[in-house]
């Protein structure tokens, strides 16, 4: 799947009329218009909620992993997981609890 994504000029915490005005582009899933991807916080937020987003098809979510990745490797931020389908079955951070006996 070819991503769709590219940078958009809003950063930060964005209100209701920021995100009325940012383009199609900005978002993970265009189509709906869902998860922004402004700034690595954004993108992070993204790969947080992707199992939340609700209404969509698998297509939708090839196409929204496409510019997940895409907006990830912009803002610097390394992604472990190959396809969306993993995403929820490792901790994205470690957990140092793990480690004990």
């Amino acid at each position: 799947m070819k991503a769709t994504w590219q940078p958009s000029t809003k950063h930060g915490e964005l209100d209701t009329d920021d995100r009325k005005s940012l383009p199609d582009s900005a978002y993970a899933f265009p189509k709906q218009r869902k998860e922004p991807m402004t700034d690595a916080s954004h993108v992070r937020n993204a790969m947080a909620r992707f199992d939340q987003v609700e209404n969509v098809s698998d297509a939708d979510r090839d196409q929204a992993w496409a510019n997940i990745k895409r907006a990830a490797e912009h803002y610097g931020i390394d992604i472990d997981e190959s396809d969306w389908h993993d995403l929820g079955k490792h901790a994205h951070t470690k957990n140092p609890a793990h480690k004990r006996s």
